[in-house]
């Protein structure tokens, strides 16, 4: 059987970014449409994003000109981080270490991802809630394995 490491590289196109409550309600931080990609390299690094549909261009056009809102806005419908990763074959779970990240407070972080991986669709979870926003929710992001771009 092929290993869980070597079925995990290449690149894989977001379906789903959504929170759990402790309640079961559910929430879609960054909208039902937010879009993104997670890859998985064979020489053990990952880089995820993850956006929000329709955030604002900035006025001036330039990636370091925008206003304080106009970047604020920006970055709160974003998600992006990137380091090694390894995987635990037997428990089937992943370690995403973020050697960079756009929220600050992750960079230097490693953090275990429950994998669920059934053909050409990967779920990552939590092994629990984790705090969001003031309340306790655990996430699950579902991927599809990306077509080939050649």
């Amino acid at each position: 059987m092929t290993s869980l490491f070597d079925r995990l590289v290449g690149a894989w196109e977001l379906v789903s970014y959504r929170l759990i409550a402790q309640d079961q309600s559910v929430t879609y931080p960054l909208g039902k449409d937010a879009s993104g990609f997670i890859l998985y390299t064979p020489d053990g690094y990952m880089s995820a994003q993850l956006m929000g549909a329709g955030r604002a261009v900035y006025a001036s056009g330039h990636p370091h000109a925008g206003t304080t809102a106009e970047m604020s806005a920006a970055a709160g419908g974003y998600i992006a981080y990137s380091g090694p990763f390894l995987v635990d074959e037997t428990t089937q779970t992943l370690k995403h270490t973020m050697a960079v990240s756009l929220f600050p407070n992750w960079v230097g972080d490693t953090q275990v991802r429950i994998s669920k991986l059934e053909g050409e669709s990967l779920t990552l979870s939590t092994s629990g809630p984790v705090s969001n926003r003031g309340f306790a929710a655990t996430p699950i992001v579902e991927w599809r394995r990306a077509r080939r771009n050649h």
